[in-house]
């Protein structure tokens, strides 16, 4: 009878237990759809602001644990992504160069070596590398080249018989991109590019004050013969503000210069673009050489336009120059948003994969890779690699969908370490400082008249891996409300917890 009792109370405890734990799992299942619902609503809020009001918003939020979509708003439109571009660029070269790919630049010569002296022509041949500069190697802009220099002497070579001259031939000549503005054509961040590129094409113009009613110190860095400067900068009293001008006239090698520098000012740094990459490149590497005692009797010119007809098959390696691994560019490509390594890597990848490099070489090969993303490649348009193009054309979904490939591939962590951290690094140093999202988001900033994007990764108070992309076209509200409005859903988004 005792064990009849006890059977009959097991079998009521075990129900009740049941019954308990279909409860529990009913109310954590409504406490999740309720917190989804609220932040729904609350991204709804933000998106609706007003200010807006003239304005399209496109957004995806996607989970990347469980592959749901907790936001969308206007997913499929289309948008002008500005910087956004810069994912798709840097995820096709990294699938499809691999993280460790070098440029290499070639130095040759076409004559043999006599007592110092190299009877012939010494030429460089370029592949597009983007990092000759001082930008990962410490020193002066020219320190590369320097080190060439003394490569060369080291070889035995003091004096060149021929000509100097640069083979640019990998890329085309094509230097400024679809769609881009033609006021950017001296900017800083719009250089051309090309297949021999030094100091990211671009010259440093360095402004000093001195006596008040005289004209300013003006310099080039790094110095050379290949620039000129015209009009004057004038010292003035403190009780005057700085305004200055500095600017390249176009198709020239002329760098106009204008406006008025207080007394005290810190010393002005102004960048400036080139306007043929190739002839800036020799120019730089034949006042380096010859500073360094190596002595260039001929001219300096392009094996292209040339006269001379050369053999390129027989000529001498001389000297191999490698740069950094591709992960690293990579980093200053998504970063610092850099125009130029975006043009550079997008042409490297045309170069790789169908030897030549040209935009829509590059943009072909990167179509081929974004449709196994799952990317309709028909539903979009990629004009450049860097997003300064007004004719870029992308949907929130397919920067989702490559973000989402990326999270799978074996290139991942490069990728995620590569985009800026919040509060931390690169262009978004300066945002979600002190809140729950600073040195969470990882994400690439877009930014252009009228247009801004932020798209990246995020992980939530729950310990949940999203990704993310907001764009906004056709606002006239000031940018720093779109980024107030950015920081504050990135914000949500990282307090975010479905329990």
């Amino acid at each position: 009878m005792a064990n009849k009792y006890l059977l009959f109370f097991l079998l009521i405890a075990s129900a009740t237990f049941a019954q308990q734990k279909d409860s529990l799992v009913e109310k954590k299942s409504s406490s999740n759809l309720s917190n989804l619902v609220e932040l729904r609503d609350q991204l709804d809020d933000y998106f609706n602001d007003p200010n807006f009001s003239n304005a399209t918003w496109g957004v995806i939020v996607k989970s990347l644990k469980t592959g749901e979509v907790l936001y969308r708003r206007n997913a499929d439109k289309l948008f002008i992504p500005a910087s956004n571009m810069k994912l798709f660029t840097s995820a096709a070269a990294l699938v499809l160069l691999g993280s460790e790919f070098m440029y290499e630049t070639n130095i040759f010569g076409s004559g043999d070596l006599e007592k110092g002296v190299l009877k012939g022509d010494l030429i460089i041949q370029g592949s597009g590398d983007p990092t000759i500069s001082n930008r990962f190697d410490e020193g002066y802009p020219t320190k590369i080249f320097e080190r060439w220099a003394d490569t060369l002497k080291a070889k035995g070579i003091w004096v060149v018989s021929g000509n100097l001259l640069g083979d640019d031939s990998y890329f085309d000549h094509v230097g400024i991109g679809k769609g881009w503005l033609s006021d950017y054509e001296s900017e800083w961040f719009a250089p051309p590019s090309g297949a021999l590129s030094f100091n990211d094409n671009c010259i440093e113009v360095k402004i000093e004050p001195s006596i008040v009613n005289f004209p300013a110190k003006v310099s080039l860095i790094p110095y050379t013969k290949y620039f000129s400067t015209t009009g004057k900068i004038t010292t003035v009293s403190d009780s005057v503000e700085s305004r200055i001008s500095v600017k390249r006239l176009r198709g020239t090698n002329q760098i106009e210069i204008s406006g008025v520098i207080s007394q005290n000012s810190k010393p002005v740094l102004e960048d400036v673009s080139v306007t043929d990459p190739t002839a800036y490149f020799m120019t730089m590497v034949k006042e380096v050489f010859e500073r360094k005692g190596i002595v260039i009797q001929g001219h300096t010119g392009s094996l292209s336009t040339s006269e001379k007809i050369v053999m390129t098959d027989d000529l001498t390696p001389l000297y191999v120059h490698k740069s950094v691994p591709l992960k690293k560019i990579i980093k200053e490509l998504n970063k610092n948003s850099n125009n130029f390594y975006g043009e550079q890597i997008l042409k490297t990848i045309g170069l790789e994969i169908y030897n030549y490099g040209t935009v829509e070489n590059g943009v072909k090969a990167c179509q081929e890779i974004f449709s196994s993303m799952g990317i309709n490649t028909d539903n979009m348009i990629m004009a450049d690699g860097s997003g300064l193009s007004r004719l870029d054309l992308v949907t929130p979904r397919q920067i989702i969908n490559l973000l989402t490939y990326m999270h799978k591939n074996d290139e991942f962590t490069k990728f995620y370490e590569s985009l800026p951290i919040a509060g931390v690094d690169g262009t978004l140093i300066d945002r979600m400082k002190r809140t729950s999202a600073e040195n969470n988001v990882r994400a690439k900033a877009g930014y252009s008249n009228n247009v801004s994007s932020l798209s990246g990764y995020l992980k939530t108070a729950g310990g949940e891996m999203l990704a993310f992309s907001m764009i906004v076209n056709n606002y006239l509200a000031p940018s720093s409300l779109v980024k107030y409005l950015e920081d504050n859903v990135c914000q949500r988004l990282v307090n975010f917890n479905r329990n």
